[in-house]
Order: structure tokens, then C-alpha cells, then sequence
């Protein structure tokens, strides 16, 4: 498995795009260079608008940005792009190094924050950092997928009981509470198991938490309430 895991993160790395946004010509050809010289793909915008037109959620990448850009703060743009959901590791530049400003960058999620000039090596080593993070995260947004989709099969009275037991309820508990039998209870809680793949209801109680939350917020689907 982890030799899977290797693999497929090679692959990735060779399919990502490095993304630069850099109102100076000479710097975004300067890192389109160094990210083909290290055999990576390399996309280079001079503003923000440019970048959201072309960027691609669904591609590995990283996105090498700059803090002095037309009409934005490249810190400010960011923040939006986490406020938008758009989590692509963030490697901040900038000429001036402002203490302030280096830890709003931090605050809104940048994996780091690099004054100009800055040596090869060690934007080469970012670039790489970046990307494996990436690959972590693209990883964990298709468990959290498919965590979602299990948890859209389960009824509206199996939802209502997985979330007992993740209250802490127990088997005659639940029973008591919703006015049935324990064999009734144990019945969906065994259907909750085999939709969701897991073993038992610690195991699922952890996989939903890290994969969907803690799954306070599913309402299960709207159906009509099956016969208790």
C-alpha cells in the first residue's frame, strides 16, 4: 500500500502545475524556468483575474504568489481564495519583509512566506514541499467524497441512530429514546456498519469525524420516515 501511495504521488507531482502570479514579466519567466528545469509544469498570470480564469481545482499544484499585485494584496486574495474553498498550498513572496504582513500570510493558510531574492534552492525545495502537500490533501478530499456519499445512503432513522451511539448512547438507551426494540436498534446499527464499511461504531465515529466532520450537520436523506 504505501509503495502504491509513492507511486502515486510521483505521478502526481509529474502531472502538477506550478501556478505563478506575478505582475513582473521577468520574474514569472524566472520561475516558469526553474519549475520546468526541475521537469514540472509551470502557468504564469500577471493578476489574480488571470489565474482564477485558467486554474484547475481538480489538478495537482501549487500556487507561487506574489504580495504587490495590480488592484489586490496578494495576501488579501488569499484569504479569499481559502473564504472559496480553494485550499492550493500558497507559497507567498514578496520584496518587503514586513513581520506583520509575513503572519497574516501564515493566518490565512500560506505554507510559507519568501522575501525576493530568494536562492534556488531554496524556492525548489518550497515548490517540492508544496506539492507533496498538495498530493496529502488530494488524497483526504476524495476520502472526504466518498465518506459523504456512504453517509448519503443511510436512511433518516439509520442517521438518528449512528448519531446517538456517536453521543455516547447506548443500545437500551436508544431503544428507550425512540420507543423500540434493542433488536430494532441493533438491526440499523448493523446496516449503518455494512453501508459505511466499517467494523464497528468507534471506527466509524473516527472515519466521520476525519472524513465528513463529526457528522453533526447530516440530516440524512429526505424520505419518508420507514416503519420503526
Amino acid at each position: 500500500m504505501k509503495l502504491q501511495q509513492r507511486e502515486k504521488t510521483i505521478r502526481n507531482m509529474q502531472n502538477a502545475i506550478v501556478y505563478v502570479v506575478d505582475d513582473d514579466a521577468q520574474v514569472r519567466n524566472s520561475l516558469r524556468l526553474l519549475a520546468h528545469s526541475i521537469q514540472l509544469n509551470a502557468e504564469t498570470y500577471a493578476s489574480p483575474e488571470s489565474f482564477l480564469k485558467h486554474f484547475r481545482n481538480n489538478v495537482p499544484g501549487c500556487l507561487l504568489l506574489d504580495v504587490c499585485l495590480p488592484g489586490v494584496n496578494g495576501v488579501e486574495f488569499l484569504e479569499e481564495l481559502r473564504a472559496n474553498g480553494i485550499l492550493i498550498p500558497t507559497i507567498v513572496m514578496t520584496a518587503y519583509g514586513e513581520v506583520a504582513l509575513a503572519v497574516r500570510a501564515m493566518k490565512a493558510g500560506a505554507l510559507d512566506f519568501i522575501e525576493k531574492p530568494y536562492s534556488r534552492q531554496k524556492m525548489v525545495d518550497l515548490i517540492q514541499r508544496a506539492l507533496s502537500q498538495n498530493s496529502s490533501l488530494q488524497g483526504k478530499l476524495a476520502e472526504s467524497k466518498e465518506a459523504q456519499a456512504r453517509l448519503a445512503t443511510l436512511s433518516e432513522r439509520e442517521a438518528e441512530i449512528m448519531k446517538l451511539f456517536f453521543a455516547g448512547e447506548n443500545t437500551k438507551r436508544i431503544a428507550s429514546l425512540l420507543g423500540v426494540s434493542t433488536k430494532t436498534v441493533d438491526y440499523h446499527r448493523w446496516n449503518v456498519l455494512k453501508k459505511m464499511k466499517k467494523a464497528n461504531m468507534v471506527e466509524l465515529a473516527h472515519y466521520v469525524a476525519t472524513y465528513a466532520g463529526d457528522g453533526a450537520a447530516f440530516d440524512g436523506p429526505r424520505q419518508t420516515k420507514r416503519a420503526k
